[in-house]
């Protein structure tokens, strides 16, 4: 299996990015109506909600797949457009669901979706979309509810999610969408601040509500840069630049979603109006990033309004933890040499393109990141070490083996450049000393030339074509979809390596590059640790049920560092919790398709889906939670079909 087969799979998959044994207590018989009376009505909430749309998706367009069923989306080519410039909004909608389904989900022949669990049986209804603004926001966030036909009105519920990793509105389609529709809920989605409402800085041009390309003045855009964040070149997008910091309130951004899908169904459904909390079922699913604001939104507790929560490999963060960004620029410097550490065994990938690992581990030892023996011993010696400062940190060598994915596909990189921009609040980057809204490395996103045997890819401007397909097929953080991450132009042979340094600076606070102003990194490592502190969860809720899911060999989001600790502190809140860890199951199920990845891994949806299940059960019949769970997997061989007992699904 080649490094480019494998790197074009990551290009359509997500960026992303202790348990205490016993049954839990059997709930008491009752349903949502038995809420107390919240105070939020969909009337209340109008003035959240600009640029509304509702369209009708029947026949050959229903609302999971826009009509492109199994085969469809499992297609290798994207759902066309008749003018390449100018897609219209139906299309770039149907490839939209087509790049979201193939992002998250496995829908590889032999991989189980649509047999052993999942469906994408066509789900007839209509869609009610808007942008969303909390107080104080610079952008919106998208939110979009679909309600189907087959609306239980006697069971009236909601499932709220929130896109995967930083992917547009569509981004948990295979996560909530797939569940709930066919079960007769309204199904509720936010891009909670993030998303692929990309902005031509070159062209001046950003993204209407319907995903189509305008002009700022020609309808609202949903992410528009002030005038200063303009004259830099490139492309802007809303994680990294909107300056909001999005991840702070990922769990406002979740209920407002929730309160939208109400003003949905009071529309949808006037004669059975009102829908409010008090009689309408709310339960909150999401994985990886969708999994963390799922978690924000249950510690919001002015109003009751939540019934239960199920949080797939989430990115989350508590006090005592460590966050995101922490060990992911230390994974980002270090990871490449603790991966030639010979006992870890065989990796799934090939764990390294561009710099040598040699060139890490010769970086961290001559900086003293790996201690004094590593500074003079050889490369065996300096990954050993690599390796082992890595363990004491907290990394398993599950975890480390899997992410050999996340070095291969330069994934840290991305993500650390990303998070770094929107922890920061920082403008897109323009030319040295140009502010204080400059990021502490700045790295540009661009179209790109291509790149040649003796010469790399450089930054150019986009053309229409490429800027009408950003909206549908991006992830929500390049590179991807045309667009490339440059770094900071640096004299040497390791610009990669220097560009990670200065990110890893912002969290030590410690220079690790030469000339480096320290008053000036000061300044903005505190910038950027006080978003990281912004982004901390509270606890949820007392009594709430929730059910968290993590695979054991996450290698993005190891367990240790976000489900682990957040359990811990659910259950001293008094939250009913249930936490079931799979063995052999790593953070991208889209990658599963590929067949050595798919003998060694399995995916994680199935007992998301299975979670939703229970806590579903659990509200309608008083059916008690699942205890916690250690789930042993069997890994499929190669070339064989998935099979029930491959997942061992905790019954």
């Amino acid at each position: 299996m080649s490094a480019h087969t494998l790197r074009t799979a990551a290009l359509a998959a997500s960026l992303l990015l202790a348990c205490a044994a016993g049954a839990a207590s059997a709930a008491p018989a009752r349903t949502s109506a038995a809420k107390p009376a919240g105070k939020t009505t969909a009337q209340d909430s109008a003035a959240m909600f600009s640029s509304e749309r509702q369209t009708d998706h029947r026949d050959r367009d229903d609302l999971l797949s826009a009509g492109l069923g199994l085969d469809g989306l499992r297609a290798m080519v994207p759902p066309a457009f008749a003018d390449a410039a100018h897609p219209t909004a139906a299309e770039l909608r149907r490839r939209a669901l087509w790049s979201n389904w193939r992002g998250i989900a496995d829908l590889a022949p032999g991989g189980g979706y649509g047999e052993l669990y999942g469906s994408v049986a066509p789900v007839p209804g209509r869609e009610y979309s808007a942008f969303a603004r909390l107080p104080g926001a610079k952008q919106p966030h998208r939110v979009l509810v679909q309600v189907p036909d087959g609306f239980d009105r006697d069971k009236r519920c909601i499932v709220v999610s929130a896109s995967s990793g930083s992917r547009g509105i569509y981004g948990s389609i295979a996560v909530a969408g797939a569940w709930g529709l066919p079960k007769g809920c309204a199904v509720a989605y936010t891009d909670k601040g993030a998303g692929t409402d990309y902005f031509d800085l070159d062209a001046g041009l950003g993204v209407r509500a319907d995903g189509t390309v305008g002009k700022p003045g020609d309808g609202e855009l949903a992410f528009e840069p002030d005038a200063q964040a303009r004259k830099a070149g490139g492309v802007a997008f809303k994680h990294a630049h909107s300056q909001d910091n999005p991840e702070a309130d990922w769990g406002r951004h979740v209920r407002q979603a929730a309160q939208f899908a109400l003003r949905a169904l009071d529309r949808a459904f006037p004669d059975a109006a009102p829908f409010t909390w008090a009689n309408t079922r709310v339960i909150a699913v999401g994985i990886s990033n969708g999994g963390g604001a799922v978690l924000r939104a249950a510690e919001l507790n002015d109003e009751p309004w939540l019934d239960a929560v199920v949080a797939g490999e989430p990115n989350v963060y508590v006090a005592g933890a460590r966050p995101l960004y922490d060990y992911t620029t230390q994974a980002a410097l270090l990871m490449p040499c603790a991966l030639l550490h010979k006992p870890l065994g065989a990796m799934p990938v090939a764990p390294l393109t561009g710099d040598s690992a040699q060139s890490f581990c010769d970086f961290a030892a001559e900086h003293d990141l790996l201690g004094d023996a590593a500074r003079t011993g050889d490369t065996a010696a300096r990954a050993q070490a690599a390796y082992e400062r890595m363990r004491g940190d907290g990394w398993s060598d599950e975890a480390l083996r899997a992410g050999a994915l996340s070095v291969n596909f330069d994934l840290w990189r991305a993500v650390a450049a990303t998070y770094a921009s929107a922890y920061g609040r920082y403008a897109p980057a323009l030319g040295e000393g140009a502010g204080a809204d400059q990021p502490w490395v700045r790295y540009v996103y661009s179209a790109a030339t291509p790149a040649g045997p003796d010469a790399p890819p450089l930054a150019r401007a986009a053309s229409d074509g490429e800027r009408a397909t950003w909206w549908a097929d991006a992830s929500g953080i390049p590179p991807g979809a045309g667009v490339q991450l440059f770094g900071p132009p640096v004299a040497g042979a390791t610009p990669r390596v220097d560009g990670m340094a200065g990110l890893r600076e912002l969290w030590t606070g410690l220079p690790l590059r030469a000339g480096v102003d320290k008053a000036a990194l000061r300044r903005a490592g505190e910038r950027v640790r006080k978003g990281v502190e912004q982004t901390r969860a509270g606890a949820p809720r007392k009594g709430l049920p929730m059910m968290v899911v993590h695979g054991l060999d996450d290698g993005l989001i190891p367990p240790a560092f976000s489900s682990a600790p957040y359990v811990a502190v659910a259950r001293k809140a008094g939250a009913q919790v249930s936490y079931w860890q799979i063995r052999n199951v790593q953070h991208f199920d889209a990658f599963l398709g590929l067949p050595a990845l798919g003998a060694r891994y399995l995916p994680l949806l199935p007992y998301v889906y299975a979670a939703l299940d229970r806590v579903d059960a659990h509200l309608a019949g008083g059916a008690a939670l699942p205890g916690d769970a250690v789930v042993e997997t069997v890994p499929r061989a190669q070339g064989q079909g998935m099979k029930a007992d491959n997942l061992a699904v905790p019954k």
